[in-house]
């Protein structure tokens, strides 16, 4: 059968499901999407930015599935309390059953282990399960398979594979292995897969051991905040952005690609890397709910990377510090209504604002005492780029063409604000200076006659990304500017309590694109900001309930068919929501606007 005839026949026996459907399982080094099927759609190896074993989500070959034999039950799930252990459920019609899942953790760099544990809850059940790992986004099968005393042992592209639970499968005509398993009650059934671009030594994993080892892990990892207004969320939102989160501190902005913004609008991307500008908004959002490790992890990267290329930071790198690779096509069929795209262009860009959202988290990580001598380097080496590149265009918070966008200079106004009232008096004093500069410099070009910010010069338009320097402090909350802003955004760009970023045409908002989450936190932080408490916390529930059962964000939300759209989970909107509850548990104690 001819590769393409494969991944057709994978997409038949296991389509792709609305993105609400997915549950993540995370390791740090790489994660996987599963569906209500008990399938796994989606997982590189042997790190987020490799090629994929298991990629139907966008049309690639690939599967490993543990299903209900029958075809009739419904499906429902639940993460284990802060962790990414997640627990699929199935009822028939005479049957309960559940399969406990994760990736072990913490992970390790060169091999993945799939933990899958079967239970039947109140008679016996049967499952069937089926698996064949495909290498390179589907396009290098299993092959040298054999079984020995019940372990599989296989090669797939330069991986190697082990998988035990399953010693009377057998191998079918397109080369994957079925079993079909009868569990009965209180005799849980365990799977485990490991994937290695090493050879895997010694004998197979014990299965118990796994299982108490990565609970008690989850459970160091996610600290026990509280003071919130939505303490158990908050904490599902550290334990995603922790499970996004490589040892060495970088933390991918979403753990897939190519899933579609917009039907057939070409808008579909691959966010397997580290944006500078998301890593500071998770480590500013970790900061308000305390010292915790996520936030050392992001001044750490961050730091890193300002320190290595200066004025010529990217926007975006591999979690290893390394260049994102170019764009690219895999030639698959793509997530309905999108297209399969591999790399990023953002790797050629330049993105003025990074700097300012720096410079915002490492003043929030002062304020905790979290900054070391090298760390101050860093905040000086980010300073001397902002002086030296104020004036350049820049792609902006969005990524499109090199203007000089308003919100990019005015981050960087917010960013020297916030660190020189934590630094030495002399430099303090002189990043104020600097700030006040660049300030007037955006006031001559970038004020709108009717008193608020607009996007550009020559461009007149609000944009909800202009709400996020006045809440890093760029300007007061009672600043006119920042009063006139927020008005004209909500009545240009709010619709039912979602934010869109700004009007690509004469289209209705939500024709064009989705609302974006992360504006629509934001417009809470505006609001509670202006004392506006009530609506402050009706925007924040509205976006917080934007999500399918699993509790993950997408960028967007499709507001009309009620469906998330764009690259699953996206870090920055978990991150913000974990801000906005922070924020709105306490009244806003700063100057406010009298509206």
């Amino acid at each position: 059968m001819s590769t393409k005839a494969q991944r057709r026949r994978d997409s038949e026996e296991f389509p792709p499901h609305v993105l609400r459907e997915y549950a993540l399982l995370a390791d740090g080094q790489r994660g996987a999407l599963i569906g209500p099927r008990g399938d796994i759609a989606w997982m590189c190896m042997p790190r987020w930015d490799s090629g994929a074993v298991f990629s139907s989500l966008i049309g690639g070959g690939g599967k490993f599935a543990v299903t209900p034999s029958t075809n009739r039950f419904v499906w429902g799930g639940y993460y284990e309390d802060a962790t990414l252990i997640w627990r699929s459920r199935w009822v028939t019609t005479s049957r309960i059953l559940e399969s406990r899942e994760a990736l072990a953790f913490p992970g390790d760099a060169h091999t993945a282990v799939v933990l899958r544990r079967v239970v039947a809850l109140d008679q016996p059940a049967d499952v069937d399960v089926v698996l064949d790992p495909r290498a390179d986004f589907g396009s290098r099968r299993m092959r040298q398979l054999s079984c020995d005393e019940g372990v599989w042992t296989a090669r797939c592209g330069t991986l190697y594979m082990r998988f035990l639970g399953a010693p009377s499968a057998e191998v079918d005509h397109d080369g994957a292995l079925r079993a079909h398993l009868e569990v009965a009650p209180g005799a849980p059934h365990d799977l485990v897969l490991e994937l290695s671009d090493e050879p895997l030594r010694g004998a197979p994993l014990d299965p118990d051991r796994a299982w108490a080892a990565t609970g008690t892990a989850w459970q160091r990892a996610v600290p026990p905040i509280s003071g919130t207004i939505a303490d158990g969320d908050v904490r599902q939102s550290y334990a995603v952005l922790r499970g996004l989160t490589s040892p060495g501190g970088g933390m991918v902005a979403g753990a897939t690609m190519s899933l579609p913004e917009r039907v057939g609008q070409g808008r579909n991307y691959d966010y397997r890397y580290a944006w500078i500008r998301d890593q500071s908004y998770a480590g500013e959002a970790v900061a308000a709910c305390g010292a915790h490790p996520l936030l050392d992890d992001a001044v750490s990267f961050v730091s890193e990377r300002i320190l290595a290329d200066g004025p010529r930071l990217k926007p975006a790198y591999t979690i290893t510090g390394g260049p994102v690779p170019g764009e690219r096509s895999l030639d698959l069929a793509g997530y309905p209504g999108g297209a399969d795209k591999v790399g990023n262009w953002a790797n050629e860009q330049f993105q003025l604002d990074a700097f300012g959202e720096a410079l915002s988290l490492f003043a929030a990580a002062a304020r905790l005492d979290r900054l070391d001598t090298v760390h101050w380097r860093a905040v000086e080496a980010a300073v001397t780029a902002i002086r030296a590149c104020r004036m350049e265009p820049d792609a902006g918070i969005w990524e499109l063409d090199e203007r000089r966008w308003a919100h990019s200079r005015l981050s960087c106004v917010a960013g020297l604000r916030a660190v020189a009232s934590a630094a030495p008096a002399r430099q303090g004093s002189e990043w104020t200076s600097l700030a006040d500069s660049i300030l007037a410099d955006v006031s001559a070009d970038c004020l709108h006659p009717s008193g608020r910010w607009q996007r550009a010069p020559g461009d007149d338009r609000v944009d909800a990304a202009l709400l996020i320097p006045a809440i890093r402090g760029a300007l007061p909350a009672d600043d006119p500017r920042t009063v006139a802003t927020l008005a004209g955004i909500l009545e240009g760009l709010a619709q039912d309590h979602f934010m869109y970023r700004f009007r690509h045409d004469q289209r209705r908002l939500g024709e064009a694109e989705g609302a974006f989450l992360l504006c629509g936190f934001m417009t809470s932080l505006a609001l509670h900001r202006q004392g506006r408490e009530v609506e402050a916390g009706r925007w924040f529930e509205r976006n917080r309930a934007a999500c399918g059962p699993p509790g993950l964000y997408s960028e967007e939300y499709d507001t009309t068919q009620r469906q998330m759209r764009g690259n699953l989970p996206q870090a920055f909107v978990h991150a913000l929501m974990m801000e906005t509850a922070r924020a709105l548990a306490d009244p806003w104690t700063g100057p406010r606007s009298r509206d």
